[in-house]
């Protein structure tokens, strides 16, 4: 989770919205480990995607998904980021975004109860003032919660 340094009751407003929600807060960085800092640039659903999708994989994308919109997402060692972006923009793919952003190591399925509660959590800690991104690891119905 990214927060800002500003208001100075967000701490307590994030450990609320975990206690509320069947979690327990953690130490700054506790599960970094389970996450690694990637590039990621995000492509408009458009017919030319398949060669979108090729000329990412021959530039060093470490992974490519497309999602059910049409919507390609790149993936990249976060060292690459430019070098990717500047190849696709030569080629005529631009960005809708890129950036650095963290992706799961490890997804973890939620089913049922637990993956309601889940999603309850995540809009709890959205409303605390000062969160900036929150990220996750929960898998629910083959699809993974998306980052804020």
């Amino acid at each position: 989770m990214e927060l800002t340094d500003d208001p100075p009751a967000m701490p307590a407003g994030v450990r609320d919205a975990f206690l509320r929600h069947g979690g327990w807060p953690g130490a700054p960085g506790a599960v970094s480990y389970l996450f690694r800092e990637v590039g990621r640039l995000v492509y408009p659903a458009a017919p030319r995607s398949e060669a979108l999708i090729r000329l990412a994989w021959e530039e060093g994308a470490e992974d490519v998904i497309t999602g059910r919109d049409g919507v390609v997402e790149v993936y990249t060692d976060p060292l690459e980021l430019e070098a990717v972006r500047t190849a696709l923009e030569r080629s005529g793919f631009t960005s809708a975004e890129h950036q650095l952003t963290w992706r799961p190591a490890v997804t973890v399925p939620l089913e049922g109860s637990a993956a309601e509660e889940m999603r309850a959590l995540l809009e709890a800690l959205r409303r605390v003032g000062g969160v900036r991104r929150i990220y996750t690891n929960a898998e629910v119905a083959g699809e993974l919660l998306e980052s804020v």
